[in-house]
């Protein structure tokens, strides 16, 4: 339901409807009107009039005198103040919060542009020594970006033409993995070339990304050959995205997938998990539940952005069976609870969990999941809470909620989580192909699986009741 305001009559002691979809209000000093927008539009209500009778506001062609200077200063005091009064400690890590405010405003003087500003916001709430001490945004005026029509695919130059080397493997069912050269009914495969784009002709010395910069949400058109001379040439229409990063985090993913299945006979699953938010609810379950019969689980938290719901992974991965169900109809062994896994496990972290990526691989641990694998993660678990935009719209985000252990310790923050077996993947070995991470996580649960099989009892004789 939308926000309502509500009008309290004294006289009567009633409580009327006011004014209905309420996004702000604001009321006068004087107690007689109040200004509420609603939506993009604002209105001015006369509050004898208990919400009727309102007046518009027309905002079109409104002008504001902008000192940037001055609204430097001030950003940069309310900053400060937000950390005064709502980092996580009152002791301010130690240091006189003050004076460090004292030692750096003198360099707003030398402030030129609002990225400056926040360098220099940066470097003050820098001396706290915590994480999660972010200051971003504002009116930096940055032009606008342009916008590039990406295929999903990679191209290498043959016979002065572009040919398609490679084209990203997409779940095409999920929108953030549409893979655009691999939908129905689009007609290019690997090893054909793209003679031009849009009825302009393509050649090796034109930049097809330059090509490609159309406005977003247009269809391309591309004539196709599977030979550079172009003979039998044919056009095909594609929707391009505007971001390959998914496809490149999904090839990265089926492939480990694949590695983990050939070096185990499909006995060890692998899922990766790429924070701890809404990405990473979503890929734990779209791959937990279809791989909870395995012998062994490999979770990846490598380059865990963080978020919140770490307690949610570690609650369905520490579910044990504690009875077993059978059914006429189903040839698998259900379990009490429902979706327990009953194999063994083995978590990779590396110098980029963290946050809740941090937090995670602890946890991992203190259940007694399995062994940790790689190297010691972020260290940055004090989180963060946005009280609001500063005045120009950037962003202020104050450490406020410290993270402990239950003997009442300070934990995680600035140390990391070491893990119980480091493996570095050095540059050669990525270069080469080989993540050695992965490779002895593969190990580590198959020695388990080995010394310890993971079984259900069979299924027992149907119980004879006639005596």
């Amino acid at each position: 339901m939308a926000p309502r305001l509500k009008l309290f009559k004294f006289e009567d002691e009633k409580v009327v409807d006011f004014a209905t979809d309420i996004a702000a209000a604001d009321p006068s000093m004087d107690g007689e009107q109040v200004l509420i927008r609603s939506g993009n539009s604002w209105k001015v209500y006369p509050i004898a009039k208990e919400g009727g009778e309102s007046e518009d506001v027309s905002t079109s062609g409104m002008r504001a005198r902008i000192d940037p200077t001055e609204e430097w200063a001030t950003i940069f005091d309310e900053v400060w103040r937000r950390f005064r009064d709502h980092f996580y400690v009152e002791n301010m890590h130690g240091y006189d919060w003050e004076a460090l405010r004292e030692q750096y405003r003198p360099l707003l003087e030398h402030v030129a542009h609002r990225s400056d500003l926040n360098y220099v916001m940066g470097e003050m709430i820098a001396e706290l020594n915590v994480s999660h001490a972010y200051v971003s945004g504002g009116d930096e005026r940055l032009p606008e970006r342009p916008s590039v029509s990406l295929l999903g695919a990679r191209f290498e130059i043959d016979d002065d033409r572009y040919r398609v080397a490679r084209i990203l493997e997409g779940q095409n069912d999920e929108p953030r993995y549409r893979s655009p050269l691999s939908e129905a009914g689009v007609d290019i495969s690997e090893g054909d070339y793209i003679l031009a784009i849009n009825g302009q002709s393509l050649r090796a010395a034109d930049n097809i990304f330059r090509r490609l910069t159309l406005p977003a949400g247009q269809s391309v058109a591309l004539t196709v050959a599977s030979s550079a001379s172009g003979d039998e040439s044919r056009e095909v229409l594609v929707e391009p995205i505007d971001s390959e990063s998914e496809l490149f985090y999904l090839a990265w993913v089926l492939e480990n997938h694949r590695r983990v299945t050939e070096a185990t006979d499909g006995r060890v699953g692998y899922l990766h998990v790429p924070d701890m938010g809404p990405d990473g609810i979503r890929e734990f379950i779209k791959w937990f539940y279809g791989q909870i019969r395995k012998d062994g689980l490999v979770i990846d938290v490598r380059s865990n952005g963080g978020g919140n719901v770490s307690q949610m992974l570690i609650e369905r991965l520490s579910r044990k069976p504690l009875s077993l169900g059978y059914s006429r109809t189903r040839e698998n062994v259900s379990t009490y609870p429902y979706q327990a896994f009953n194999g063994h496990m083995a978590a990779i972290l590396d110098e980029n969990s963290a946050s809740d990526g941090d937090i995670f691989p602890w946890q991992f641990r203190n259940a007694g999941l399995g062994p940790l694998i790689g190297q010691r993660s972020w260290g940055g678990v004090v989180g963060i809470t946005s009280h609001g935009p500063v005045v120009d719209g950037g962003s202020v985000n104050v450490p406020e909620f410290g993270f402990l252990d239950v003997e009442g310790e300070w934990a995680i923050e600035g140390k990391g989580v070491v893990p119980d077996i480091k493996v570095e993947n050095d540059p050669a070995s990525v270069i080469a192909g080989e993540d050695p991470q992965l490779e002895r996580a593969i190990d580590e649960v198959m020695k388990q699986i080995e010394a310890d099989p993971p079984t259900f009892p069979e299924r027992p004789e149907p119980p004879v009741k006639t005596n």
